[in-house]
């Protein structure tokens, strides 16, 4: 294969990259908000706002810091047209918003695994019928090819499949504290005087 071929598919690395990063981040996610709970203590009413804050500090750092430099380091002219600002700053504003709604979900009692599954579901179906709306096709909608609207419909039959049919979680192993050498173990009894 040659090397513009292997070129050709560096869209479709970045996309599976995506993949991957987008399909752990609520698995992520909930484990920081389970990991903001000090063990042995009551749950903590905020600890999903306090995993989004880190959140928070983890898109500064990749999104603002790392651009930034890219910029920096590639000699860009700092124009920035209005329109190609406001939009980017809407994009960032919705995609900060589904991330904080995933928490509140979480924290409605939904499943890590079904609130995604819910999510990467639809999310293809809202981005199909906004770009359609947006930039409707040249023909019109009626030259619309009819597998993809069956794309649609079976995007949408997944999500609910994987919702209404998730395995239920295994059992978890409760964890037997480690006491320090030399103290009595709170499962034996201590011993007797005079033993």
């Amino acid at each position: 294969m040659s090397n513009t071929n292997l070129t050709g598919f560096t869209w479709l690395a970045y996309s599976l990259m995506t993949v991957a990063s987008w399909g752990v981040y609520g698995v992520f996610l909930h484990s920081g908000v389970m990991g903001m709970n000090s063990p042995g203590a009551p749950p903590d009413p905020n600890a999903r706002y306090k995993a989004f804050l880190f959140v928070g500090i983890a898109y500064f750092l990749t999104a603002v810091l790392a651009p930034f430099l890219v910029l920096v380091v590639k000699g860009t002219s700092w124009s920035m047209p209005a329109k190609g600002m406001s939009w980017s700053l809407l994009a960032g504003v919705v995609g900060a918003i589904g991330a904080f709604c995933v928490l509140l979900a979480f924290g409605a009692k939904g499943s890590p695994a079904v609130v995604m599954s819910i999510i990467f579901a639809g999310a293809p179906i809202v981005n199909a019928v906004v770009s359609l709306s947006l930039h409707p096709p040249s023909g019109g909608f009626a030259s619309i090819p009819k597998p993809f609207l069956v794309g649609i419909v079976l995007a949408a039959v997944g999500g609910c499949l994987v919702t209404f049919y998730k395995p239920p979680p295994g059992k978890t192993v409760a964890s037997v504290p480690v006491q320090p050498a030399g103290e009595p173990s709170a499962l034996t009894p201590a011993a007797e005087p005079g033993d």
